[in-house]
């Protein structure tokens, strides 16, 4: 059986209904969706008549800070290095973070961890620097691509967002930077990580490539654009996620289109393992429409898939990235330590590493 005739059965039986069927009925309690479009930091806004448009001056500046902090955290845990490198789209030049071990092991004796953002305005958050020196620390070489839709380079980069298109492509180029200008990676021993819509952009990663990758890890990822848009509001997400109109219309219009950039119906293109959690309490990506990617994988790539639903975990949507404000370290919840013990057991058994010394 095919796997939209699967769905189709689901939606007959009503467990899928809001998401076939409800295209066009916006949710006025839907709030904002923080992977889709988090509304531009109040410093990032010009002053004056036209207050929502994004100050990309200062974006850039921003950025610039970014940077430093994220070069100050990599002294004595990794070697960072900030580069650019051409889309295999061919229009942009795709700014990306690496980090490396402080010593390597030797040619090709490193995996390589293509490290995917959430938010499509979003960026590599500071938030992340426990997490990358983690990985590292464990032998992983990082790349951490800046795709098309970013902030903090500029109003054409900004514009250029095509939600599941072509920053999908900006993504898995990495692989190739990772392959021809780092000779400590193995080439045939390639992960991807994201969250939200870093989530998203990987599943559609390994369902588009289905041997480009080892292994796969997705968190709390955006699965459904159907349901999405049905439940947060059409016009408001259309608005977010396709300001260009790259799409060519809302659903109804161009389903074809939101079928194709919807990862959920792709999961028959899934042929590695693939490790999935999601929280029931998430307030963006919510557990109606998670859990439509976990049934289905659980149904249908079982000895692929290892899935996880967190209970209430605290932080919702950002329960397994929240760090101390104080710190800089992870807050350490039960959840947040299960949820990257798995992920490190997943990642090590996918791409085995080992383990370096500082």
């Amino acid at each position: 059986m095919s796997f939209e005739r699967w769905l189709r059965r689901l939606a007959g039986a009503g467990v899928v209904v809001l998401a076939l069927t409800g295209l066009l009925r916006a949710n006025p309690q839907g709030g904002q969706s923080a992977s889709a479009a988090p509304a531009p930091p109040r410093s990032a806004v010009e002053p004056g008549a036209d207050a929502g448009r994004p100050d990309f001056a200062r974006m850039v500046r921003e950025q610039a800070d970014t940077d430093r902090t994220w070069r100050a955290a990599s002294a004595g845990y990794m070697r960072m290095e900030k580069i650019t490198y051409r889309s295999s789209k061919g229009d942009l030049e795709i700014p990306a973070f690496v980090f490396q071990p402080l010593v390597t092991k030797g040619a090709q004796r490193h995996p390589g961890l293509v490290w995917v953002h959430e938010d499509i305005r979003g960026h590599l958050y500071e938030r992340h620097i426990p997490f990358i020196r983690e990985a590292v620390a464990r032998g992983y070489v990082v790349i951490a691509p800046e795709y098309r839709g970013s902030i903090g380079y500029g109003r054409a980069f900004y514009d250029a967002i095509d939600y599941g298109g072509a920053e999908v492509d900006d993504v898995v180029t990495a692989v190739s930077v990772l392959k021809t200008q780092y000779p400590a990676v193995d080439p045939a021993n390639l992960g991807i990580i994201g969250w939200s819509h870093g989530g998203f952009i990987a599943l559609h990663a390994i369902f588009r490539n289905p041997l480009t990758f080892r292994g796969a890890v997705t968190m709390v990822p955006v699965t459904n654009l159907f349901h999405r848009l049905a439940r947060k509001g059409v016009e408001q997400q259309r608005r977010a996620i396709d300001p260009q109109n790259r799409f060519g219309g809302g659903p109804a219009e161009r389903p074809e289109v939101y079928r194709y950039r919807s990862p959920l119906f792709h999961v028959d293109e899934l042929r590695i393992p693939l490790l999935v959690h999601v929280a029931d309490n998430d307030e963006d990506v919510n557990i109606d429409e998670a859990m439509q990617l976990v049934d289905a994988l659980r149904a249908r790539k079982p000895d692929l898939a290892d899935v996880r639903v967190y209970h209430n975990p605290p932080g919702g949507h950002l329960f397994d990235r929240r760090v101390s404000a104080l710190t800089n370290q992870p807050e350490g919840t039960v959840e947040q330590r299960d949820s990257w013990m798995r992920v490190w057991t997943f990642l090590d058994r996918q791409l085995q590493p080992g383990t370096l010394a500082r």
